[in-house]
């Protein structure tokens, strides 16, 4: 068994006029302080040229707003001095996990979206999955019915899809009291 080592540590310091962190749901995160992003994969090529990093082969990735796996992940990095992360490219049994408490009960939320093919766009904090794509949040799942469905989960943290899908809610059925008929 092969242990891989981090590939990559991206570690921008954060400014004090900065906003809150956006995670690529589009959530606020309260993360104070340098924010570290951890790269593990069998294989990394870097490009200083065209600043550009490939990671390659069972690819995870972990920040403290998101994780993410997938077979093959692209980074670009903005030029000159501020060289952090312009936008990343996933590709291969692309799974992202982003967890969050909610807001009435302070338990952890667990969104998980999945595809074939992911771009993040750092600028604008959009997420766009392709490839069959499916998002579940809870016990709801969000599916794609063609492979050219495109859903876009956007940085107000709103999914947009374009093209055939289905939505599936679960709901806990409710009990009746004794005496009381349903309602027709």
């Amino acid at each position: 068994m092969q242990t891989s080592k981090p590939a990559a540590t991206n570690s921008p310091k954060k400014k004090e006029s900065e906003q809150p962190t956006k995670d690529p749901f589009g959530t606020d995160s309260k993360i104070e302080g340098p924010i570290t992003t951890e790269i593990y994969a069998d294989e990394a090529f870097f490009d200083s040229n065209k600043n550009t990093g490939v990671f390659t082969g069972h690819v995870k990735v972990f920040d403290p707003r998101f994780s993410l796996q997938s077979d093959k992940l692209t980074v670009y990095l903005r030029k000159g001095q501020d060289q952090g992360l312009e936008r990343a490219v996933a590709d291969g049994n692309v799974g992202v996990v982003r967890e969050r408490p909610d807001p009435n009960t302070g338990q952890p939320t667990r969104a998980v979206g999945r595809s074939d093919h992911a771009v993040y766009t750092a600028g604008d904090g959009n997420v766009e999955l392709t490839g069959t794509p499916r998002v579940q949040q809870g016990p709801n799942m969000h599916v794609a019915t063609s492979a050219d469905t495109v859903m876009l989960i956007n940085q107000n943290g709103q999914l947009t899809t374009h093209g055939p899908s289905r939505t599936e809610i679960h709901q806990e059925a409710k009990e009746e009291k004794p005496g009381t008929q349903p309602k027709e």
